[in-house]
């Protein structure tokens, strides 16, 4: 409990004592917890956030807790700990089916829940201790996964039967739907699996009832690399706001460049772009360039595919 003059912060399980009028960040340095001066990110498992402590966060971070060490000054005990830092919980494997050639949907049912968003990502371990990221493309635990000649945990994975029990930690990163302003246009854009976590963004997005614009684009060299064509169409002739463009590299060029054709001016769009880390940095300077704010992109550039 907090007194009238000193408040308690609990970081991964240790108490931490911090005097009134002191920032968070100094309580933790005094300590010894390293703290990276230069971000100073930290999430609150429990207890209140103060809403300076979030200044200048984007609204996804704010979402989950996070908050500035360094602007946080405390008026009541706070539960802390490291960005990013999510439980490992055992979840069964319950459906696997092949989306593509190569394109693995893979469903899990965990035993207790994850608390995340669609769009977020989590670890996947295997019995025996091997862990890849994969992004959830759903409320329900979905991952899609790209399988890769001669890689460890796709061929696994392509392989593994219902009933299979894998760890899973998590989730992670702040490439996920909120509400905000149910007006503003959105721009989701990806190449190959980048298609899992915005195929989340956009089921979340539609079922919290968003008014504005969405527009999808899903890159492929050709068609092979597309996927789940079929059910993004029927969602495209069910919502009105809902535009669907799968963008081929033989047929209608690079996809920054399609995008920058229909969307010359962003302004006052928001942004979720996620796949490769070269595509995902040309999206950013696209959109960027097309007068998007960098605060309204949201990015999930995944680890090279052969690493997997």
């Amino acid at each position: 409990m907090s007194s009238a003059n000193s408040i308690t912060l609990d970081w991964e399980g240790s108490p931490v004592p911090c005097v009134e009028g002191d920032t968070v960040l100094d309580a933790l340095l005094r300590a010894g917890i390293p703290v990276p001066h230069s971000s100073c990110l930290v999430q609150a498992r429990s207890g209140p956030v103060p809403a300076a402590a979030q200044q200048g966060l984007k609204e996804s971070l704010r979402a989950q807790n996070y908050l500035l060490a360094c602007l946080c000054r405390p008026e009541q005990d706070l539960s802390l700990a490291p960005p990013g830092q999510g439980v490992r919980i055992t979840a069964l494997l319950t459906e696997r089916d092949w989306l593509s050639d190569t394109v693995l949907r893979v469903r899990l049912a965990p035993d207790e829940s994850l608390g995340h968003r669609p769009g977020q990502y989590l670890t996947l371990f295997r019995p025996d201790g091997l862990g890849r990221s994969y992004s959830i493309a759903g409320p329900e635990l979905e991952l899609h996964v790209r399988r890769i000649p001669g890689g460890a945990m796709s061929n696994w994975l392509a392989e593994a039967q219902p009933g299979q029990a894998v760890t899973l930690q998590g989730p992670a990163g702040d490439c996920f739907y909120t509400p905000g302003d149910p007006t503003q246009p959105l721009l989701l854009a990806g190449a190959g699996t980048g298609l899992a976590p915005l195929y989340g963004i956009l089921h979340d997005a539609l079922g919290q009832g968003h008014q504005g614009p969405i527009w999808l684009y899903h890159g492929a060299l050709n068609e092979r690399g597309l996927y789940l064509t079929d059910e993004l169409q029927a969602l495209a002739a069910q919502h009105r706001n809902f535009e669907y463009r799968p963008a081929l590299l033989d047929r209608d060029g690079p996809l920054p460049e399609v995008i920058s054709r229909d969307h010359p001016k962003l302004t006052g769009w928001r942004g979720f772009v996620c796949g490769d880390p070269t595509i995902v940095n040309l999206l950013r300077k696209r959109l960027f360039l097309g007068g998007m704010a960098s605060r309204a992109i949201s990015a999930d550039a995944f680890l090279p595919a052969t690493l997997k």
